[in-house]
């Protein structure tokens, strides 16, 4: 018989959580699994971010081995904020797409295996877009764009017409017909003069009496749509030219019939079976998977946390879009099971992530949006969605024999964010940034430090906690020697202003320290890495402008947003949880310890650049 692991991860499971529910036996299969190897705690990462993270799972080593240090990142030419996971380059001739480029590097282990003619089957791993080549198959995770390019854009369609446009959405506004012609924007049209949108009609016939929507689009089944519930997947085409079309996957939610007609177009996901990038391998396999077990979301954020936090449908309507998430990459679980056989097999469950970033403010009654009348019916969903998480393990306990290796886990913690904090704000206020023409820190100063004075300024702030320096050379604009007396005298003003910093508010420290990048990371990628890294306390975070490149008057504020719990904090306050099936070694477990760990399993020796310790 030969060996196989198997690791499922549980995206932001609560150690805390978890640990309340195993005492009150809510949580069998974990027992289960605790009770024939072990239960500890998992060391994250520096900062504790979902591609961060499962990045140093995949590759054995800490950011500067991988290169992934942030969901953000930014463009030293420009300032400009980027996403950090992928990018895409011009193509060789207007008759081609642009090319799309990892940014994660390192090697992971399924290359390893790869080498050693050890088969894998990874599924929704983040930071694995595009699909790598390897042997076995993958399913590309958090990363995979939307059919725009973006992270998640869906659509609110109202005969409204007062109704403004939110963050991360388009509106569209419907006639009052009973039958309603409108359209569904797609991706943009590049080799237009000058470019364009994509469109695609849609027609909506709304039945009252029936309490639905009919949807329909051309060479497509018409989908129909209860009041206050989700649709199946409909199948949308967009031609690009007399020869050439795009396909994409929609689901819409119907949010009410009267006194106006409203609903909502999720984000247009790739669709499996012609995908405009690659999200397999093989290049097939997504939809050969979608042939076995029927269409599913193919994008990287498929949980549409956006669309909730717009408002744009409730609470269980957004509980309900999780489930049907988790359903699919349930099926896609058990469906890879029963064909494994050998090797290395890796499924990522995110949902626990999503639900809780959106719900924690049920289950806690010092957050600013929290509702005591709703707190006790949707608090519970998470502990449900915990009883979830558990159920799904069984089909992987029914194929563990004595030549397995079961590890379950999850890449950190959750804890409430109940206020931001401005960095970028206090860097104004302590003169190491520099704003033009006399502005004060403002909203309506835009992100993408659009009225930052360059010249005048040694730091700024960008991402979920990171701070770099002005330095000459490589920032556009820069002004510090980056290994000079005043780089250095900027770096421990940054330190120790902000260590400990309290929130004159509440009279609660809201910081506990600051890292320098040399400090937490090695290896050949910390150059591009954050000069420095701002640890929160729990119930802190960094502000929503300021992440973005962005001010805010005040140097905290309350977080009013439904987007309630988050775990970018101090990474020794949000540990991850760890699950093994056989006793490790030692109890002191870390992300870096599973790549390692893997491979002794597998037989495969490992390698140099790898810095955790095997756990058996």
């Amino acid at each position: 018989m030969k060996n196989k692991v198997i690791v499922i991860g549980l995206d932001g499971l609560e150690p805390t959580i978890v640990d309340r529910m195993l005492q009150r036996n809510e949580l069998p299969n974990l027992a289960r699994l605790r009770d024939a190897g072990g239960y500890t705690r998992l060391h994250t990462t520096y900062p504790a971010q979902t591609p961060v993270a499962w990045s140093s799972f995949a590759t054995g080593t800490n950011p500067g081995g991988h290169g992934i240090f942030d969901f953000i990142c930014r463009d030293p030419q420009t300032y400009q904020p980027d996403l950090a996971l992928s990018r895409f380059e011009k193509p060789k001739n207007m008759f081609s797409l642009p090319r799309v480029v990892s940014k994660r590097r390192g090697v992971p282990i399924w290359q390893r295996l790869s080498e050693a003619g050890i088969p894998s089957v990874v599924l929704r791993c983040p930071c694995t877009f595009p699909a790598e080549t390897l042997q076995g198959k993958m399913l590309s995770g958090v990363g995979v764009p939307d059919l725009r390019g973006g992270q998640g854009t869906g659509t609110f369609y109202t005969q409204d017409r007062s109704t403004p446009t939110q963050e991360h959405e388009q509106v569209s506004f419907l006639g009052q017909e009973s039958e309603i012609a409108t359209q569904i924007i797609g991706p943009r049209n590049t080799r237009a003069h000058p470019p364009s949108d994509l469109t695609t009609e849609l027609r909506v016939q709304v039945d009252r009496t029936a309490g639905k929507l009919v949807l329909s689009t051309a060479g497509a089944p018409p989908v129909e749509v209860r009041e206050k519930c989700w649709s199946p997947w409909m199948r949308l085409k967009f031609k690009v030219s007399m020869l050439q079309t795009v396909t994409a996957l929609v689901r819409f939610y119907c949010r009410q019939l009267a006194p106006q007609v409203e609903f909502y177009a999720s984000p247009l996901n790739f669709d499996p079976a012609a995908p405009l990038f690659p999200i397999s391998h093989p290049a097939n396999y997504a939809q050969t998977l979608a042939d076995s077990i029927g269409q599913f979301s193919t994008l990287g954020m498929a949980e549409d946390h956006s669309g909730h936090n717009n408002g744009r449908f409730d609470e269980q309507a957004f509980a309900n879009q999780c489930e049907l998430v988790f359903q699919e990459r349930e099926q896609m679980m058990n469906h890879e099971l029963e064909r494994f056989t050998e090797g290395f097999f890796f499924i990522l469950f995110d949902t626990p992530d999503r639900l809780q970033h959106m719900f924690w403010r049920f289950l806690d009654p010092t957050h600013p949006m929290f509702e005591r009348d709703r707190s006790a019916e949707l608090g519970e969903q998470v502990a449900q969605l915990y009883r979830r998480c558990d159920r799904v393990l069984s089909k992987a306990l029914e194929r563990v024999d004595e030549n397995t290796l079961l590890v379950v886990l999850s890449d950190h913690g959750f804890n409430s964010f109940r206020r931001g904090f401005d960095t970028n704000t206090w860097l104004w206020q302590n003169g190491l940034l520099a704003l033009k023409n006399g502005n004060k820190p403002a909203s309506d100063l835009g992100d993408g430090f659009r009225n930052v004075d360059w010249a005048q300024t040694r730091a700024y702030a960008l991402g979920l906690g990171g701070v770099y320096l002005n330095v000459k050379g490589r920032e556009a604009g820069g002004i510090l020697e980056e290994n000079g007396a005043e780089a250095e005298r900027v770096r421990r003003a940054i330190e120790q202003g902000l260590a400990e910093l309290a929130d004159q508010d509440l009279r609660v420290p809201a910081i506990r320290s600051v890292s320098r990048k040399e400090r937490i990371y090695s290896g050949p990628y910390t150059a591009e890495a954050p000069d420095l890294l701002v640890n929160f306390r729990p119930g802190y975070r960094v502000s929503w402008a300021s992440s973005l490149g962005g001010f805010s008057p005040s140097l905290f504020e309350d977080n009013t947003r439904r987007w309630s719990g988050d775990h970018i904090i101090d990474p020794d306050a949000v540990p991850g949880i760890f699950f093994m099936n056989r006793p490790a070694v030692h109890n002191d477990v870390n992300m870096l310890d599973l790549a390692p760990t893997i491979l002794k399993f597998l037989g495969v020796g490992g390698h140099e650049s790898m810095e955790g310790k095997t756990l058996l």
